[in-house]
C-alpha cells in the first residue's frame, strides 16, 4: 500500500526468503563462504576422504534460510542436491525423504513397503553411480534443531558412505542455537568430531543494520535519502535487536503508519507506534526499562556529585588543620596503580603494521605440532613465565587458568578480543597450534619463536574450524559449574560487572552478598545472547571472558592495524 508514496516497486520489507534481498555484512558473507567451503573443501577438510558435516546455526530471524538460497544458487550444476525443510521425521521417513529429493527409485521390499535397507541401498547406488561419473551430492537439512537423536545417528551413519578414496555424501545442517547445544551432548561426540566446519550467524550492528534497511529500499527501487530519520535508525536497531526479521517486521510497518498520516520521512514517535503494533508489550517493556535504567543513571550521578562534593570539603578542612606537608606525605604513600595486562604485550601495534603478509602454506612447517609449545609462546602475554614445563599448572599458581573450546567462530574471536591458540588442521598430516596476537578486517597476526607473522585471514579460515585455547583470569572464589543460590566473590564479580554492562547501579555491597538466583540468572541469559554465546544462563569461563572483555578489564588484548 504505501510503496508508491515512498518510490518502491514493491515491498522492500517482506519476510520472504527473497536471495535478491540478502544483505551480505561480514558475518553473513562469512557464513555463506562456510557453507561452500564445507561442502567445495570437504573432501580436504578431512584428510582426503570428503564427506561430514557443515553446520551453520543462529538465532530465529538472522537470515539462515535466506543464505541458504544464495548458497543453493552457487552450487555447482555437477552437483545434486537434496533439501530437507522438515525435519520432524523418523528414520525411515528422512530416508524416504532423502531418496525423492535425490529421484531414487526404490524397489518395495520382500514384505511389500521398503524397508530402511532398502533405502540406505538405493542411496549407496546412486551415491556411487554419481561418484564415478564425476559428480558430488550434497543433503541440507534446515531447521535442523528438530531432529531426533536416532536420526542425528542415522545421519551419521550415512556418512560412512565411502569409496576406498573418499566419502560420498555431504550433508549441511542449519539450525537455531539449541543445534549446537545438542551436538555438545556425550552421545553425539561422534557425529560432532565430523563437522568440517560451523559458523553461528549472529545479529547485525548498528552500523550494518542502517546499511541493510538501505540495500532492502534500494533493491525495492528507492533512491535519494532514507526515510527514516537517524533517531529512528537508532530506535530500529535497539527494538529489533538487529534481527534481520525483526527489523523487517517494523520497517514494514513504521513505513504504513507514515503513508497512513502522509508523512515522507518516519521518525521515533512513528517507530515506537509501530513496535508497539507489531511487537507488542515488548516494545513498552523495553521503554520503560530504558526510563527506569536512565533513572538508576540520574540519582547515581547525583549520589556521586554529593559525594565529590563532601570529599572536596573534607580535603579542604584537612588542609587547613594539617598542613601541606602532611598532605605530600599521605599522598606519597598511596599505592601507585597497577598496570593492566593489556599494557604489557610483548609486542606493539607499531611492530604488527611492520611485519610482511606471508602465506600461511609458507608457513605452516614452523608452526609447533605440540601445544605445550603453544602455551609456552602465549605467556608472555599474561606476565607467566616462557619456560615453564606444565604451562597451564603453572598458571594456576597466579589465579589463571587455561581454557580450551571447540566451537568459537570468527565474530566471538573479535569480541573476546583476547590473545590465544588457534589449532588448525591442513588436508593431511597432524594438527598444529598457532598463537594469534592480532586482528583486522583483512588480516591475522601469530607469533612463533618470537617472531610476528601476517597471514591472510580467508586463509586462516580455511584451516581452522574453531578450536581455541587461552588463559583467563579467574574471579575469586570462582569454582566451575555455579550453582543456583551460590554466593561469594565470584557472583559479585558477576553481577557487578552485568550492571556495568547494562549500565545500571550495582546492588554488590559487603552487608549484603548477592545470590545466583532465578533474576541474575536471567540477566547471564540475557548478556549471551547478546555476545552469541550458548545461551544457558549458567556462568561459565565463556561467560565471565566476554563480560571482562565487553567492560574493558585488563586481560591482554589482540593488537589491530593503526591505520
Amino acid at each position: 500500500m504505501y510503496t508508491a508514496h515512498f518510490g518502491l516497486r514493491q515491498d522492500p520489507f517482506s519476510i520472504a526468503p527473497d536471495p535478491r534481498y540478502l544483505f551480505m555484512s561480514e558475518r553473513h558473507r562469512e557464513a555463506l563462504a562456510h557453507l561452500l567451503y564445507g561442502v567445495a573443501g570437504g573432501a580436504q577438510a578431512t584428510g582426503g576422504t570428503g564427506g561430514g558435516f557443515v553446520l551453520l546455526t543462529g538465532d530465529i530471524g538472522t537470515g539462515k534460510t535466506t543464505i541458504c538460497r544464495c548458497f543453493l544458487a552457487q552450487i555447482p550444476p555437477n552437483c545434486h542436491v537434496a533439501y530437507i525443510f522438515n525435519p520432524k521425521l523418523s528414520v525411515l521417513e528422512l530416508l524416504q525423504s532423502i531418496c525423492e529429493e535425490f529421484h531414487i527409485a526404490v524397489a518395495p521390499g520382500a514384505s511389500g513397503a521398503p524397508t530402511v535397507k532398502d533405502y540406505i541401498d538405493a542411496l549407496n547406488a546412486f551415491l556411487l553411480h554419481s561418484h564415478a561419473s564425476g559428480q558430488s551430492c550434497v543433503l541440507i537439512i534446515d531447521e535442523a534443531q528438530n531432529l531426533a537423536a536416532d536420526v542425528l545417528e542415522q545421519l551419521r551413519l550415512l556418512t560412512n558412505l565411502e569409496t576406498n578414496e573418499r566419502k560420498l555424501l555431504q550433508i549441511v545442517l542449519i539450525g537455531q542455537p539449541e543445534l549446537r547445544d545438542m551436538l555438545a551432548r556425550p552421545e553425539l561426540e561422534q557425529l560432532a568430531q565430523r563437522v568440517v566446519a560451523r559458523f553461528h550467524l549472529d545479529a547485525l550492528s548498528p552500523a550494518e543494520a542502517t546499511q541493510y534497511i538501505a540495500h532492502r529500499l534500494g533493491v525495492a527501487g528507492h533512491t535519494g535519502a532514507l526515510p527514516f530519520d537517524a533517531k529512528a535508525l537508532q530506535r530500529i536497531h535497539h527494538l529489533a535487536r538487529g534481527v534481520p526479521r525483526r527489523i523487517n517486521l517494523l520497517c514494514g510497518r513504521a513505513l504504513l503508519g507514515a503513508w497512513t498520516t502522509g508523512e515522507s520521512l518516519v521518525n521515533r514517535k512513528v517507530v515506537d507506534k509501530a513496535a508497539t503494533e507489531v511487537f507488542g508489550t515488548e516494545a513498552a517493556q523495553t521503554s520503560n526499562f530504558k526510563r527506569q535504567r536512565l533513572g538508576y543513571a540520574l540519582a547515581g550521578m547525583a549520589l556521586l556529585a554529593a559525594l565529590v562534593l563532601l570529599a572536596f570539603q573534607m580535603g579542604t578542612t584537612s588542609n587547613e588543620t594539617r598542613g601541606t606537608p602532611q598532605t605530600a606525605a599521605a599522598t606519597a604513600q598511596a599505592p601507585a596503580p597497577q598496570s593492566p595486562a593489556s599494557n604489557v604485550q610483548p609486542e606493539s601495534v607499531a611492530s604488527l603494521a611492520a611485519a610482511p603478509i606471508e602465506d600461511l602454506p609458507t608457513l605452516w612447517p614452523q608452526l609447533p605440532g605440540d601445544i605445550n609449545t603453544a602455551w609456552r609462546e602465549l605467556a608472555p602475554n599474561w606476565k607467566l613465565p616462557a619456560d615453564s614445563a606444565d604451562p597451564c599448572q603453572s598458571a594456576s599458581a597466579q589465579q589463571l587458568s587455561c581454557y580450551r573450546t571447540s566451537q568459537l567462530t570468527l565474530p566471538l574471536l573479535r569480541q573476546l578480543n583476547r590473545p590465544g591458540i588457534l589449532t588448525l588442521r591442513a588436508a593431511q598430516g597432524p594438527a598444529v597450534y598457532a598463537v594469534l596476537v592480532g586482528l583486522t578486517d583483512q588480516t591475522a597476526t601469530l607469533r612463533h619463536a618470537g617472531a610476528l607473522h601476517r597471514v591472510r585471514l580467508v586463509e586462516l579460515a580455511k584451516e581452522w574450524h574453531g578450536d581455541y585455547a587461552s588463559y583467563w583470569q579467574v574471579p575469586p572464589g570462582y569454582t566451575a559449574g555455579l550453582q543456583e543460590g551460590s554466593t561469594g566473590a565470584a557472583v559479585d564479580w558477576l553481577a557487578s560487572r552485568l550492571s556495568q554492562f547494562d549500565g545500571i547501579p550495582s546492588t554488590a555491597t559487603d552487608a549484603v552478598p548477592l545470590t545466583l538466583d532465578a533474576a541474575l540468572r536471567a540477566r547471564v541469559l540475557a548478556f549471551q545472547r547478546a555476545r552469541g554465546i550458548t545461551p544457558d544462563g549458567q556462568p561459565g569461563p565463556m561467560t565471565f571472558m566476554q563480560l571482562e572483555s565487553a567492560t574493558e578489564g585488563q586481560a591482554p588484548r589482540l593488537l589491530t592495524d593503526p591505520r
